[in-house]
Parts: C-alpha cells; structure tokens; sequence
C-alpha cells in the first residue's frame, strides 16, 4: 500500500514570503492554450490544494492534477498570457489559505478505485488477447509513478508495489495483479479519507466564518463584507450570529455562548462595558460592538492560524517513523530477491513485495498525533503542533508562575482592622465599600464583594472623587473619606501612622497581603487587607502531574517571599523562588535547562513570556495576556489549571499509542514477510492482509481522537 502524505498546506503567508505549492515542475507538453507538466510538490500539498490556488493565476481557465501520476494540466487564456509566463507564475504560486471545513476526499483516488474494481470483477471475462493490454493500462499510473519515483526519491514502497504487479503481469497471473491494484488503490482512498479526517477534526476547532456583517455607519445601520471591517467600528450583533470581532460593549443585553472559546457550556450575560470575543454566538438579545480587533488580528483567527501550523508541524516521532520505513524498503526488496534465488518461485517474491512497513509507519504517526490534538482542542486545551505533545510527554519538571497560576489572581478581604474602638471591622468594611463601590479597580471589587457578602449598612456620602493610581476620595458625615495605597493616605493626605499602628501594618505585610487605608476626618481609621486564592483544584492537579512522571515542580514569582514560601509549603512544591524580575524567570528556566530538565512552564502574564518562549513547553492560562498566549506552546482556553495534568495526560497516552501502533506495525508486516517468503501466503492473500493490516492501524491511531477526557471537579476557589 502507498504511504501517501496528508494533503495539508504549510502555514499561510503573504505570497511574496509564502513556501511555493511546487518544488519543481518540468513541461511535457505545451500548445497555446494548454501546458501539461510533470511536477513535484512543498509540504504534501495534494491534487486538491493546486486546483484550488491556480484558477487565481492571470490567464488561467482551467486546472486539472492528477496526483497518483503527479500530472498538471493548465488550460489557458493565449491572449493573456503564454506557457513561458504561465511557468513563472506557477513556481511562484503558493498554497491557498484552507481555514473552515475541508474538502471532501480526492476523487481521482474513488476513480482508481471503481475503475481497478471494475478489472477485478470483469477482467477474466475479456477475450484472452485483451487482458494483458487491459491490465498493463490500469497499473500504467503505478507505474509512471514508481519510475518518477525511482529516478528522484530511489526505492520506495511505490517501487516495490510495482514490481509485485509487473511480476504477476509478467506471468500471466492477471487474477493477482488486478487484485493487488485495486487493494492498492482501495487502501490509498481510505487511508487519505483517515488521514483528511483527522485533519477535519483539528480544522473543526475553527471558528465560523462571518462573511457579512452589520455595522453602523453615517447613523445608519448596513451590511458589509467582514473583511473590510476597521478598528473602531460599531458592529451590531444579534441572536444567532457570530461575534465577527473582539471587542467592547456599547450597548444592549445578550445571553453569548463562548463554549467554541472558553469551553464554558453556561451562556455568558453580556451588556455595557463587557468583553465578546470573535467565534462566539449570540443566543439571545442584540449587542452593539465597539471593534477593537479585526480579521487577523481576532482570537478566533489567531487560533486558526495555530491550527493550520499544527497540521504542517512535524515531530521527532512522526520523522523518525518515515526515516525507518524508508531504511527497511531495501530490505524487503533483498527479501524478495533472496526469496526468488531460493526457491525460484516467483509468485512468493511477489508476495513478499506486497507488504512493507511504509504504509502504517508513515501515517500512523500523524494520524494519532492529530487525533490527540483534536481530542485536546474539545476539552479546552490547544496545542499548536505535534512536536508540542511530544515535548511535554518527556517534560520531567513543571515550572508554575503564581499570580493568575496557581492562585485565581482574584483579591479577597481576608482582615478589617479598625485603629478606632467606634467601629468594628465590618463598619470599617462598609465604609470602605461604600465610596469604592463606584470603582472597578480590583481591590475596589473585592471590598464591595466582602460588604456584600456581610449584608450590612450603608454610609451615605457626597461625590466621589477618583484619584489616579492613588485611591478615591468623598465625605460621610461631614468627613473626608479617602481610601488608597499608603503614599495617597501619608504623603497626599497628610495622615500620621503611629509605631503601633505600624506594627499592626508591618505583620500583616509580611503575611504577603495587599493593604487597602482607610483615612477619616483627617486620622488612619483602619487598613483592610486581601489576599490571592489559592485554586482550589491546585494540590490536586500538581499530585497529578507526580504520577503522570513530573519529578520536580517549581514556583517562580515576583511575589513577597514570605507569602510565596506559605503557598510553597501549602503545596508541597519542591523549589520556590521569589520576588523575581521577568528576566530572573527566564534566567532560572535556562539554567534548569542547561542541567538536563525538560521544562514545561506555565504563565499568564506579560511577565511570564520570556520564561514561556524559553521552556522546552510553554503553557498559557485562559486568561493570559495576549504575549503570553502567542509566546506559548499550549493555550488553555478555559480558566481550569487541571487541564495542564490533562494535557500531561493526553501527550503521554499519544506516545503510548504510538509506541503500540509501532510494535503493531513492525510484528504483523514481519510476519506477513516471514509467511510470504516460506511460501504460505499468495500474493493476493499478502495483499489483502497486509493492506488490511495498516488500515487497522491507522484506524486505531484515529481512535485516540475519540477517547474522553476525565471529568474535572468545578468547585469555588478558597482562600490561600
């Protein structure tokens, strides 16, 4: 059977930095009008990928590849151009982008099939002159294709599958040649209908695509191709459409479902202020969207852009496999030929030639890689190539930033101390939430959440007055009221922090709490003090990553180091290092790596991109920066840490499997071998096994696609 590549275009670039479709191409005919070339592709592009980027070519009317004979045929427009011109722009052409659902299977390949299927079944029937003619016509293509390949690439299994037919054509053994043609041909359509699926899958984690959208524009609302949409538009959305750009709320009140982004089955609420996303579908109620990213630039098409790379990465595995299968070639060829000196039957040669290792070895591979990727991409996390999973089934140590990490990066009140006997801490509390209520500073959320959740009074107050990374300030009962960092309370207000106030201030510091001044009537009324959550799936997540073969796991922080060595010894990490710089990150993962670790890193800062990009692995929280997120390996796309052990997980069941497609694969064709050259097999029962044989391999390397992943607990966060 041959190993054909997946059809899958290399990443997507401008034309003038793109990798050309064709490698080389050398003209076999050419009449004005028409030029047929031989041709030689980049990348695995296929038959499918060529007719769909040269009908873009100045001049040309029509495109017709056959990629079993690797045979171009262009006709063209003689008035627009020539063959020598035509040639030019051919070389120069490159893929086309494939984003959305793929093409159906190639037909040429479902032709070959019914045609050779026809020969089997019809051609004993045909006059006794005719069989040969008519059998030497139907394996002319392999054989075109064998010799092409003989001349550019050497031995390979498309040479040895030609030998097998032309030996059981040389002797007259029609019945076995049709039979291993059509098995050829049959296996080629399905393995490239298995290999095209999982390439459907991944595709499958794209998002729609919103051709027309509506906008305002002059007052008035108009419809407008997506692609001409500009940053600072007002995009109007409504139920059932897709969120065509990412962006701000304007106005109106929706139900979104951001399930195809964040993984989150629940329909978001959605109204003035609120974020959307690209690739996300309104369900209920109209929004109106200010663009603030467009086109390429939207999540939606940062990850389709992922997905596309993906399927043209290659990993160590999956080139080591097609190296090994090309090495084992001349050996099965010496098998046969040893086979034919020894027992001078050319009938078990032939069925020695039909079975190699190419096949299985060289999709296999792919196949499950892909399948695994999709089976990520359904349970929120995206993996940006083959070689990513390969790296973090080895990756032996796990590298952890804190904030937004392993804690949620949400503040919560965790201490009120009120310095006046007046008031309690819940007043102090209530004060403070009163006047920070119309803030949305995250401390200011946390105090009116914690006031919330006490139910308790509200303290009437004049206008608030914001001021600028400093705090806000009012009056209640005739006093000014001002709440905000130490410097606003001391150096702008003018109120004295006394020595055992400032003990109370120094303990609570060192606890590693962020500290909130409440200043009333001109003197320090109290400080309100919060915390990070701690994620409270994080022990569990990290004991996981312990058994799945993480052997030393390491937080890295710009964090006070008493508090980072609390949550240290919480968790029972083995290293912890605080109070970092971005470069001391990437510094401590570069020595790491110097001493022989496999480092998968986990971030979601700005802060954190230097160490991402520098890990073996980089992994990217949900809810990340946008640097993070391009600078990583992996991408979580919902806001769960467990889903870094699950894709520990995933990577080591993918290599597994491989692994066993791999003992599959060598056992089953060494014994097919072994059989055919003691004469137990017939080249039609050789074929039939051995082509039944790869199928089944390649169908259990698409099974790991369809495995589910472990349900994860969804709890609330506690308090670290």
């Amino acid at each position: 059977m041959a190993a054909t590549q997946t059809d899958t275009p290399a990443a997507v670039s401008p034309p003038a930095h793109g990798t050309p479709l064709f490698a080389a191409l050398q003209t076999v005919h050419a009449v004005p009008g028409r030029l047929r070339c031989r041709y030689r592709t980049n990348d695995g592009a296929g038959a499918q990928d060529i007719e769909r980027a040269l009908p873009h070519l100045p001049g040309v009317l029509s495109v017709r590849a056959n990629a079993r004979i690797r045979s171009l045929t262009v006709v063209y427009d003689p008035f627009a151009t020539d063959a020598d011109a035509l040639r030019a722009d051919l070389l120069a052409c490159v893929p086309p982008p494939r984003h959305g659902n793929a093409a159906a299977p190639r037909h040429d390949t479902l032709e070959a099939v019914t045609r050779n299927a026809g020969m089997l079944l019809l051609g004993n029937a045909l006059p006794a002159a005719m069989r040969l003619p008519a059998t030497l016509s139907a394996a002319t293509p392999l054989f075109v294709e064998a010799a092409e390949d003989l001349r550019t690439v050497g031995i390979n299994s498309h040479v040895l599958e030609a030998m097998a037919v032309g030996i059981s054509t040389a002797q007259q053994d029609f019945t076995a040649a049709n039979t291993t043609l059509f098995m050829l041909s049959l296996g080629e359509h399905l393995e490239q209908s298995i290999a095209r699926r999982s390439d459907d899958l991944l595709r499958s984690l794209l998002r729609p695509d919103t051709d027309l959208v509506w906008v305002e524009r002059d007052g008035a609302e108009t419809r407008v191709p997506a692609n001409e949409l500009a940053v600072g538009e007002t995009v109007i959305v409504g139920a059932g459409a897709t969120v065509p750009v990412d962006g701000t709320v304007l106005g109106g009140e929706a139900l979104v479902n951001e399930a195809s982004m964040t993984g989150e089955s629940v329909p978001v609420a959605k109204g003035r202020g609120g974020k959307v996303l690209s690739g996300t579908v309104v369900e209920e109620g109209r929004l109106r969207i200010y663009a603030e990213h467009v086109g390429q630039h939207t999540a939606a098409a940062r990850i389709a852009d992922y997905v596309e790379s993906s399927l043209a990465s290659k990993s160590q595995a999956q080139l080591g496999a097609s190296k090994l299968a090309d090495k084992l070639v001349p050996g099965v060829l010496a098998l046969a030929g040893a086979t034919l000196v020894g027992s001078g039957d050319w009938r078990r040669a032939a069925a020695v030639l039909q079975a190699d290792y190419a096949c299985a070895l060289k999709l296999a591979t792919p196949v499950a890689f892909k399948s695994a990727m999709h089976r990520a991409g359904k349970h929120g996390i995206l993996v940006k190539g083959a070689d990513v999973l390969e790296k973090l089934a080895e990756a032996d140590t796990f590298v952890f930033d804190k904030t937004g990490t392993l804690t949620t990066g949400k503040l919560e009140v965790t201490d009120a101390v009120a310095f006046d006997r007046e008031f309690t801490a819940d007043d102090l509390i209530f004060l403070a939430a009163s006047v920070e209520e119309h803030y949305f500073h995250p401390l200011a959320l946390a105090v009116v959440e914690a006031a919330r959740m006490r139910q308790g009074r509200h303290f009437d107050h004049k206008e608030v007055q914001f001021i600028a990374a400093h705090g806000v300030a009012s009056v209640v009962d005739g006093k000014r009221i001002v709440v905000g960092s130490r410097h606003f309370i001391e150096d702008d207000e003018g109120i004295r922090i006394d020595a055992r106030q400032k003990a109370r201030i120094a303990r609570l510091y060192r606890q590693g709490k962020t500290l909130l001044y409440i200043g009333f009537g001109g003197r320090l009324l109290g400080v309100i003090a919060l915390k990070d959550k701690l994620r409270d799936n994080a022990a569990a997540t990290l004991a996981r990553l312990r058994q799945l073969g993480a052997r030393r796991i390491v937080m890295l922080t710009g964090d006070h180091r008493e508090r980072a060595e609390e949550l240290a010894g919480l968790l029972g990490l083995d290293e912890c290092h605080a109070e970092l710089l971005p470069e001391h990150k990437a510094d401590i993962v570069r020595r790491m790596k110097d001493d022989g670790a496999r480092i998968a890193f986990v971030g979601d800062g700005i802060n954190d991109a230097p160490a991402l990009a520098g890990a073996h692995v980089g992994i990217a929280m949900q809810q990340g920066a946008d640097i993070a997120r391009l600078t990583s390996d992996i991408v979580l796309l919902e806001d769960d840490i467990a889903l870094v052990a699950e894709a520990k997980a995933s990577a080591v069941r993918t290599m597994k499997l491989i692994a066993s497609n791999y003992r599959l694969t060598v056992g089953i064709n060494t014994a097919i071998l072994a059989a055919a050259a003691f004469g137990r097999l017939s080249p039609i029962l050789s074929s039939v096994l051995h082509n039944g044989a790869t199928l089944g391999i390649l169908l259990n390397a698409l099974r790991g696609g369809s495995e589910r992943a472990p349900k994860r607990a969804r709890k609330k966060e506690v308090p670290a």
